[in-house]
């Protein structure tokens, strides 16, 4: 942090003033003419608040993808599958049992197998060959959509998350000051507020992991010089197998996380999967902070997007892409 400020001292007061303002937004009283520009300040700040757990749940799907596609290099388009395969699965057992936590941990275990039977009979006969990747699990994510069509059929399932995620919590941001004195604060659904938490523990996870773990730095040497890995005794095809696992377990686990904030219903695989790949190329290949910059801000732009400008709100996402792209092609955080 230190060393950014010294070397962008511009940017790093940008960043300060753009931070105070959105403080300002969140918690004063808005006057008359912000009103009359934006609105009315709840539906900002529920924006703001959606923006930043979609991004959170974009984080959780993207996360996994960024292990398999970032870092590993394998690129994998069926991983929007993987998510829905974890969403039909977790919503199988909790139905069934009536437990939330163990479709949860169901589907993230199921999931994560599928991931190592993928890696071993797919991309281990296909190292290095991006494009015979590409096309094979083009067709992989096609036919896992039209099998999981024929069992689960169109129907869109909700799930029900346990009975203390349910409702909304009061927030200490006041809406409104009605005309007698009394301040109106603003509610916010609970769940939403436990996938931003969820996302956040399982970005720090997956962050020490791979950089403070034996196995997070055998994974990131493994990358760069494999036959060097290998020749020091230790088995890269079992790390990689495991982190594969880890990144399809990943799409399962946030298929369920998902399925309970939204609904799960044939085409989210593509949704998810589409969000993935921005969210991998604005924060950067292989990176778990370029992972949670990317999320939040696609995430925001398209609650933003859908509040404010509905009409171009597609255009939004795809245009910070390009932007990015065009001033950073390497990511936010990614490296050259």
């Amino acid at each position: 942090m230190r060393n950014f400020v010294e070397r962008h001292t511009f940017w790093a007061i940008v960043i300060l003033v753009a931070a105070a303002l959105l403080m300002w937004m969140i918690f004063a009283v808005w006057p008359d003419w912000l009103v009359e520009t934006l609105g009315r300040k709840k539906t900002f700040v529920n924006t703001l608040l959606n923006g930043i757990t979609l991004g959170g749940l974009y984080f959780l799907v993207a996360s996994g993808f960024t292990l398999i596609f970032g870092l590993m290099r394998n690129v994998n388009l069926a991983h929007g599958a993987m998510y829905l395969l974890g969403g039909y699965i977790g919503y199988e057992i909790a139905d069934y049992t009536g437990s939330w936590f163990l479709g949860l941990f169901v589907a993230f275990l199921a999931v994560g197998i599928s991931g190592i039977l993928l890696q071993v009979l797919i991309f281990r006969r296909m190292e290095g060959d991006d494009l015979r990747q590409t096309l094979v699990t083009i067709g992989i994510s096609i036919i896992a959509a039209d099998i999981m069509l024929a069992v689960w059929t169109g129907t869109t399932y909700q799930f029900s998350p346990p009975e203390w995620l349910f409702g909304a919590t009061v927030l200490p941001v006041i809406s409104t000051i009605k005309s007698s004195g009394v301040e109106v604060f603003i509610k916010y659904p609970v769940y939403r507020l436990a996938v931003l938490a969820i996302a956040i523990a399982v970005g720090v996870s997956l962050w020490l992991f791979l950089n403070r773990t034996k196995i997070g730095m055998m994974v990131r040497a493994g990358v760069n010089d494999r036959e060097m890995l290998s020749a020091s005794g230790v088995n890269v095809q079992l790390v990689f197998a495991v982190v594969f696992a880890i990144g399809a377990g990943l799409a399962g686990f946030a298929g369920v996380i998902g399925g309970t904030a939204l609904s799960i219903a044939p085409g989210e695989d593509v949704r998810y999967l589409l969000a993935s790949l921005v969210v991998v190329i604005v924060g950067g290949l292989g990176s778990i902070s370029g992972a949670a910059i990317g999320a939040l801000i696609i995430g925001l732009a398209e609650q933003f997007g859908l509040a404010y400008f509905p009409t171009y709100g597609v255009v939004l996402t795809f245009l910070i892409m390009v932007v990015v792209l065009a001033v950073r092609p390497q990511g936010i955080m990614g490296q050259r």
